[in-house]
């Protein structure tokens, strides 16, 4: 097992790279366990990575991962747009009750996708790129409530 600690910094001109660096090394390698910490002195989140690397054969033929659902341009419709502002308002919600950012709950671009699919159980959520197991334990059944309540 290894440790990669990364950064994200508040300030609006780093964020974006930050997160981009974050999204690139979970590409790479095999998380086993995050763990993060607000840095109040510096004002960024540290972000602990606990990995192994991912070995990648030249010869090997790798089974293709199932294509996950994801909003691109598709316009939302008066009832998604209701949706992704109750979605939106209780990722807000559950990023300060957690100090956390809001979009390491779930993206913009994650909860459009799931305003637009409207999954019904928690498999289904699983069909939505950027939710996977530990996502959806932790804010699963909250987002499914939702969806049913608006």
């Amino acid at each position: 097992m290894k440790i990669k600690v990364l950064k994200v910094r508040i300030a609006e001109e780093f964020l974006r790279n930050d997160q981009k660096n974050i999204d690139q090394f979970l590409n790479e390698h095999h998380i086993l366990n995050v763990e993060t910490a607000f840095v109040h002195d510096e004002n960024f989140w540290s972000v602990i990575f606990y990995y192994d690397e991912v070995k990648h054969s030249v010869n090997s033929v790798r089974d293709s991962k199932p294509v996950k659902y994801s909003v691109e341009d598709e316009t939302l419709n008066e009832d998604d747009i209701k949706i992704l502002d109750a979605l939106k308002l209780w990722r807000s919600e559950k990023a300060k009750e957690q100090n956390l950012p809001s979009y390491f709950i779930a993206t913009n671009k994650e909860l459009s996708s799931v305003a637009k699919y409207k999954p019904a159980k928690k498999e289904e959520l699983l069909e939505i790129k950027g939710f996977g197991k530990h996502k959806i334990e932790n804010y699963g059944e909250e987002i499914l409530e939702i969806l049913e309540s608006v």
